[in-house]
């Protein structure tokens, strides 16, 4: 099972690979560059925010990459 922080790990470590912070990343791909701030990974009640199948599929589309391609990025266990 993915964690919500390996998934947030996973797009931090795919923007750094692409010398990009994680802002870049986001707005490389069309969205505001506020889209993958720390800040924005928690609800204000405390409930985790976990990045949309869209978002993912717009990063994975500007990148030219497949699915495997991102798993590559998860962090080890």
């Amino acid at each position: 099972m993915i964690t919500h922080g390996q998934a947030w790990k996973a797009l931090d470590n795919l923007a750094a690979a692409n010398n990009m912070s994680a802002s870049g990343l986001a707005v490389r791909c069309g969205l505001n560059a506020t889209t993958f701030n720390k800040s924005k990974r928690v609800f204000s009640d405390g409930k985790p925010r976990w990045p949309s199948l869209c978002t993912i599929a717009k990063v994975l589309n500007t990148l030219h990459m497949s699915v495997s391609d991102f798993g590559s990025f998860f962090p080890a266990r």
